[in-house]
C-alpha cells in the first residue's frame, strides 16, 4: 500500500513567487535581492524579500475581512490536508453563482477547488480585472452544503469591486479561502490536497505551498 502511495504523482499547483508576477490591484509589489553574495565575497548567498500577505498562492484568514476575527495562526490545519474535489467550471460564462453551483459541487464534497476560465488569466502579463468570481450567494450555496475549504484559480474568490460580501460569508462560517492557484494542468476529480501556509503570527493571508496527489 505504501509503495502505490508513494508513487502518486505529486501536482503543485502553486504560484513561483517572483518580482514581476501577477499581484492583485493595489497589493504590495514584490521586491526580491540579494543582500550578501558570494560573488561580492560574502561567505553565503542571502536574499531579502518583502511582499504582501496576499501574493500569489495564499489564505485568506477570517480577519482579512472580519474585525476580531481568526488570524492565520487560528487557521486549522486539518482543514487545508484531506480529499479535495476539483471542479471544472470553465464551461460557465459569467461569475459562478448558486443557481450553477448545484451541478457542479458533489453532494459529499468537503473541500472544493475550482477550475474556471481564470485559468487562462495566468497566460496574461499582469493583473486583469476581469476575472471570474463567485458571488455571494454562491458562497452561501457552499456553507449550506458543508464545505469547509475552498481554492480558487485567481487572486480573489469574490468578483473585483464586489468580493467583500463573497469573502464575508465563506469567512464568516469558518471557510478556508485558498486564492491564486493554478490549475491549467489539472482534471477535474478527487484529489489528496495538502496546503500549508506559513504561520504568520496576526496574519490577516499568508503565502502557501499547496499540491495535489490523485486518489
Amino acid at each position: 500500500m505504501e509503495s502505490r502511495r508513494n508513487e502518486r504523482p505529486i501536482i503543485d499547483i502553486s504560484l513561483t513567487v517572483h518580482a514581476g508576477m501577477h499581484i492583485f490591484e493595489g497589493n504590495p509589489e514584490i521586491r526580491m535581492q540579494r543582500q550578501q553574495s558570494m560573488t561580492n565575497g560574502d561567505e553565503a548567498n542571502v536574499s531579502r524579500l518583502e511582499m504582501g500577505a496576499h501574493t500569489g498562492t495564499h489564505v485568506d484568514a477570517p480577519v482579512h475581512f472580519l474585525e476580531g476575527g481568526r488570524a492565520v495562526e487560528d487557521l486549522p490545519l486539518e482543514e487545508m490536508i484531506g480529499e479535495a474535489v476539483v471542479i471544472d467550471a470553465s464551461a460557465v460564462p459569467g461569475h459562478i453563482d448558486a443557481s450553477v453551483l448545484g451541478s457542479l459541487v458533489p453532494a459529499d464534497a468537503r473541500r472544493v477547488l475550482f477550475k474556471t476560465r481564470n485559468s487562462e488569466l495566468w497566460a496574461r502579463p499582469g493583473f486583469t480585472r476581469d476575472f471570474q468570481g463567485m458571488t455571494a450567494d454562491g458562497a452561501a450555496f457552499l456553507v449550506e452544503k458543508g464545505v469547509s475549504f475552498a481554492g480558487w484559480d485567481y487572486l480573489s474568490v469574490g468578483p473585483f469591486g464586489d468580493a467583500v460580501e463573497t469573502h464575508r460569508v465563506l469567512l464568516e462560517a469558518g471557510v478556508v479561502i485558498l486564492e491564486g492557484i493554478d490549475l491549467r494542468n489539472v482534471a477535474a476529480g478527487r484529489y489528496e490536497l495538502i496546503c500549508l501556509p506559513l504561520l504568520l503570527q496576526g496574519g490577516d493571508g499568508a503565502p502557501a505551498r499547496a499540491v495535489l496527489r490523485p486518489l
